[in-house]
């Protein structure tokens, strides 16, 4: 049996993790995403604005890993987004809506008790590897 393929990925268009993980995996057929906070790359500090910024911000993140695997948006199939305030669903969700505007990836959402560094929402993402 062949050995499978596990590439880590990595980038500076993205923020470094904050932990013992990869931002990015990729194998033959999938792409996996760490979670995201709405960290610049640059600062690695939280985005200012609230929730709709660390949202944006969380999905420029996830879409400069998958486009370092040579993926896109385009080709997520599941998306799990962790919010630290239910209330703040709507907000995130129009953000949310502007990334994803055909064809979305399905979709869980949960709120959790805390997020790290204080932050309102956390996203990872499943993607197809673009062949």
């Amino acid at each position: 049996m062949p050995n499978p393929i596990k590439e880590i990925i990595r980038t500076a268009r993205a923020p470094k993790a904050i932990g013992p993980y990869s931002a990015g995996i990729k194998t033959e057929q999938l792409i996996f995403t760490a979670g995201q906070l709405g960290i610049t790359p640059e600062s690695g500090n939280i985005v200012e604005g609230g929730i709709e910024s660390e949202t944006s911000q969380a999905l420029l993140n996830i879409q400069h890993i998958l486009e370092e695997a040579g993926s896109s948006l385009d080709w997520v199939v599941k998306t799990t987004v962790y919010l630290q305030d239910m209330t703040e669903f709507n907000r995130m969700n129009t953000i949310y809506a502007k990334f994803f505007m055909e064809n979305p990836p399905v979709r869980s959402t949960v709120q959790v008790a805390a997020l790290p560094k204080g932050a309102a929402v956390e996203i990872e993402a499943i993607a197809l590897v673009f062949r």
